[in-house]
């Protein structure tokens, strides 16, 4: 009778080892992508990379978040905007959003044009607020949606995004388009400028203001070229997905419209 009561106990010990067992990595790998195989570009979300501002609805969410950092809405994560993220630009799209002159939250624009469109030589600028209106009353909103690839310099990994710069903005993605425009490299044949995910950014945020208010923007610098060539080949992978039309950018509900609300610093 003994030595059954005792036996019992050591019984379930086994039991509740072996179902505690920790899986191995081994099998996560064996099991690569199961469960994954049947998603389309269409049931993913592209992160949107933002800088959070008066407005941001974010702030209303977390109050843990402030002002100023730049934010991950699909992994929810936040940066210090001092600190700075470090990006590879794979490709750029110029967007045209109609949008009515007052909306209700998340309500979707009224129309969306590609670059090549003529819809801003249908407009008129508004001097009070900066925006270009139509006859029928909506106004146009200019997007520069620049995809990129954010790298983790803890972990040495990259992941896809979407930056999109508008207003006062426009002038900051100009300025990376030319940045990127004037780079060149020794090749074979004399200097070449080299594909946009060729070189590395770093993007932080800084206070901006004109006479009408103060907002966060972005400062942009040159960090160099990409060193690792895993993290090249999936830039240009990600740059090839835009390029085909399998990834496209679509207008962002607008948050208070920089250099017209007065943001707190």
């Amino acid at each position: 009778m003994t030595q059954n009561a005792q036996s019992k106990p050591q019984q379930q010990e086994v039991v509740e080892k072996k179902q505690n067992a920790v899986v191995d990595g081994g099998l996560f790998e064996a099991d690569a992508s199961l469960g994954l195989q049947d998603l389309q570009q269409e049931d993913l979300a592209t992160p949107r990379i933002k800088i959070l501002m008066n407005g941001s609805e974010e702030l209303e969410a977390d109050e843990k978040l402030k002002m100023g950092q730049i934010y991950n809405n699909v992994t929810g994560e936040a940066v210090d905007g001092k600190e700075g993220i470090i990006v590879i630009p794979c490709a750029y799209q110029r967007k045209y959003a109609e949008w009515l002159p007052t909306r209700g939250k998340n309500q979707p624009p009224v129309n969306t044009y590609n670059a090549d469109s003529d819809i801003l030589t249908k407009t008129i600028r508004n001097k009070d607020d900066n925006k270009d209106y139509l006859e029928n009353g909506n106004y146009i909103e200019t997007n520069a949606n620049h995809f990129v690839i954010v790298y983790d310099q803890k972990t040495g990994v990259g992941s896809p995004a979407l930056i999109t710069m508008k207003s006062t903005q426009l002038k900051k993605s100009r300025k990376w388009n030319s940045m990127m425009l004037n780079i060149r490299v020794a090749g074979s044949k004399g200097p070449f400028n080299p594909p946009s995910f060729s070189h590395m950014y770093k993007l932080t945020v800084a206070k901006e203001d004109n006479d009408k208010g103060k907002w966060f923007g972005w400062n942009i610098e040159l960090v160099g070229p990409v060193q690792d060539k895993n993290l090249y080949e999936q830039a240009k992978l990600f740059h090839a997905s835009i390029k085909s039309g399998d990834i496209q950018a679509t207008p962002e509900q607008e948050q208070d419209s920089p250099g017209t609300t007065q943001t707190p610093f």
